[in-house]
């Protein structure tokens, strides 16, 4: 089934493409050509006259991802057409994802609307460098609706809809191992009792670099780690910090040849709930530093004490994967 199908009776209003009989999307957020900010207002309300032309006797739900603290530009143009704006965040600690409780959130209000009749319709849309949260945030809805299984493939699928090129301009690590994760976290709510489940209060005792990568040309890399999370400490404040930071002055900071094969980092860093885990490459000058890997995941679903994560399972540079050996391994132990 091909993903953007049309109407057998016709086909989608100018301005928005069709995911499902009640899901669409602003085609704009697929495009290197989207609209100017002095060209914005009248182009999505040319789109919001043509989708009320179209679906006159419908209701509308907007879910815009994005990166500005106070209520969208979309929100007040679009709320003027009778349209429930609903604005969400952009990015987790630079991921393009969100927290396990977030997208619960999404999900659930998604499926409450769309429930309420065929007369419903959602609409997603993506500001300016937002489009790696929306395709995944399309991905999530699909699976969590039922309309497809495999993780991989869905995500792939809508990746596909756009250029590399444009994904990359937003995106400078590869964001779909993590993003992978999180989809196989909403899957497992058909295998679980709760879900989402509990967060778990974990202490990250080290990390452990096994077939270390090459960061300098030199056979290996000197690797500093920065963690990201809400602190398990201060349970009433969910907004994440920097849990750990090493130290660029440490003894601990040092070149790591990958004839050494693995490195053990000692962390002691108490985490839980959504978690950011940084690893860079600290140049000789203790200024400059270079992206080597991220993970993001969250601690309800970590079931053993490690997390062992393969060099396809990380996020990095989308021209870095060479640098990695193919049997690289990262496991944090708890």
């Amino acid at each position: 089934m091909a993903l953007f199908r049309k109407f057998f009776f016709k086909k989608p209003p100018d301005g928005v493409l069709l995911i499902t009989d009640n899901i669409y999307v602003f085609d704009h957020c697929f495009s290197l050509n989207a609209p100017e900010e002095d060209q914005f207002e009248a182009h999505t309300r040319g789109i919001a006259a043509h989708l009320l032309e179209d679906f006159h006797d419908h209701s509308f739900m907007v879910a815009n991802f994005g990166t500005r603290a106070e209520e969208s530009r979309l929100y007040h143009i679009l709320s003027e057409y009778g349209m429930t704006v609903l604005d969400y965040p952009g990015h987790y600690e630079g991921c393009p994802l969100l927290t396990i409780e977030m997208v619960h959130c999404i999900l659930k209000s998604s499926e409450s609307w769309l429930s309420l009749g065929q007369h419903n319709l959602l609409i997603m849309h993506c500001e300016q460098g937002c489009w790696p949260i929306l395709a995944f945030m399309l991905a999530a809805l699909l699976l969590y609706l039922g309309q497809y299984s495999d993780e991989q493939k869905t995500l792939d699928m809508l990746y596909k809809q756009s250029s590399s090129e444009f994904l990359e301009m937003f995106s400078p690590l590869n964001p779909m191992p993590s993003q992978i994760r999180y989809l196989r976290y909403i899957s497992m709510r058909n295998v679980m009792p709760e879900w989402p489940p509990a967060d778990r209060a974990l202490t990250l005792d080290c990390l452990t670099l096994r077939m270390l990568p090459d960061f300098q040309s030199q056979g290996g890399f000197c690797p500093i780690f920065r963690i990201y999370g809400p602190d398990p400490l201060m349970p009433h404040d969910q907004t994440p910090k920097v849990l750990f930071s090493t130290p660029k002055t440490s003894n601990l900071v040092r070149f790591n040849s990958q004839a050494d094969e693995r490195v053990n980092i000692n962390l002691q860093c108490h985490v839980q709930g959504d978690v950011v885990i940084e690893c860079s490459n600290l140049y000789d000058d203790l200024d400059r530093e270079e992206m080597v890997f991220r993970i993001m995941f969250n601690t309800a679903f970590i079931r053993s004490n490690i997390l062992m994560l393969s060099r396809d399972e990380i996020d990095m540079l989308w021209n870095a994967k060479d640098q990695f050996p193919k049997d690289f391994r990262a496991e944090a132990s708890v």
